[in-house]
């Protein structure tokens, strides 16, 4: 490969990566990229998990033979299965040198190489029908990472020093992608999330909604939302301050939290102020209702706060067509406005109070005829 193609691949991965739009996207768009500048068959990349003592699998790219996924769940090896692993991940460049890329062959180490026979590296060399490897150590921010990791073929033309110059050249760009990626995942991670609580936030309420509603009109999955508001916030702020009010609600949110996990998948979210709720696709509305009962009685038993108004909406239960998410939130809007105007113990329902349910009048009032500022609050949400 000509320096202007070698350019042309690096440009590539580079750009491969900047598109990406998750961790994962990143990983796999940095091994096929190395993987084809390289003139590979097979590329992974692994991470190296200090307080594990071991080296992950991260994507695995190319002919993958038995056994090998695309992105591994359980796929690691001991560090001490690859002792070149300490001498360049961590020795070599701390003592001022540099983590450069080595070569190997099922062989043993080919010309140039300097890690030295690995047994465990080249035993799975031979396993899995690959002929040679270049390994190229990832350093970011200082520290080791983890490696770049490509392979051709049993037969093929055997790597030279020069590709693993160019591989260490290639494992710079990925250092420089997965930066990136790790930035734009905590920016999407903080917008999603309330910075208080460490729950999910309205936005990130808002969008699995939509997406939930939308599943339900096109294959019928049960979708339910308990919305709660928190009693008793203003109480504790106005006489014991907000430091205090504050750690009420970052307690109700481990129990808003604990409760959801009753409900496999369940997202737990802080609302804003004193609201919060719970989203469930596929339990059914029992099981939800019995998991906003437990969250009732566990409120209740908070030192501060004086429990929770607790609202439930099921598409499991008879609260008419759901054309979209903001009729779902104004019905557990409404059943938790009721359920505050009940000083209810319990979870008010949606839809379990016959034809003329109340919640559900309520809720489907038009705009023009709501009576008080109370249902006006929950009448405009989107």
């Amino acid at each position: 490969m000509g320096e202007d193609e070698r350019l042309a691949a690096v440009v590539a991965l580079a750009q491969g990566m900047a598109a990406a739009h998750s961790s994962r996207e990143a990983w796999r768009a940095a091994a096929t990229g190395a993987c084809r500048a390289l003139g590979g068959n097979f590329a992974a990349l692994s991470v190296w998990e200090r307080e594990l003592g071991r080296l992950r699998v991260l994507v695995n790219v190319g002919e993958r033979s038995a056994g090998e996924v695309e992105f591994p769940d359980d796929e690691a090896y001991p560090v001490h299965q690859f002792p070149e692993i300490a001498e360049f991940l961590h020795e070599r460049w701390a003592q001022g040198g540099e983590p450069n890329a080595w070569v190997e062959t099922a062989e043993g180490p080919a010309a140039g190489g300097s890690a030295g026979y690995v047994h465990q590296r080249v035993a799975a060399l031979r396993r899995r029908g690959r002929g040679c490897c270049v390994v190229a150590p990832i350093v970011l921010n200082g520290r080791a990472w983890g490696e770049l990791y490509v392979a051709r073929p049993a037969g093929a033309p055997v790597f030279e020093r020069g590709d693993a110059d160019f591989a260490t050249v290639l494992a710079a760009v990925v250092a420089a992608g997965i930066a990136q990626a790790e930035r734009l995942e905590e920016v999407r991670r903080l917008a999603y999330t309330d910075a208080l609580t460490g729950l999910a936030n309205r936005r990130a309420v808002d969008g699995r909604l939509d997406e939930a509603v939308e599943r339900h009109r096109r294959d019928g999955v049960v979708v339910s939302l308990v919305v709660c508001d928190l009693n008793g916030l203003k109480r504790v702020n106005d006489t014991r301050g907000h430091a205090v009010g504050d750690r009420l609600l970052e307690r109700f949110g481990s129990v808003l939290s604990l409760c959801g996990a009753m409900l496999p998948g369940a997202l737990a979210a802080r609302l804003g102020g004193d609201e919060f709720c719970l989203l469930a696709v596929g339990p059914s509305a029992d099981a939800v209702v019995k998991a906003a009962d437990e969250l009732c009685r566990r409120a209740a038993e908070l030192e501060l706060g004086e429990g929770v108004a607790c609202g439930v909406a099921s598409t499991d239960d008879p609260i008419g067509p759901l054309h979209s998410a903001r009729r779902l939130f104004r019905l557990a809007d409404a059943a938790q406005y009721q359920a505050k105007a009940r000083r209810a113990t319990r979870p008010v329902v949606a839809g379990r109070e016959g034809p003329d349910d109340a919640v559900v009048r309520m809720a489907d009032e038009p705009v023009g005829e709501m009576a008080t500022p109370e249902r006006r609050r929950f009448r405009g949400r989107p």
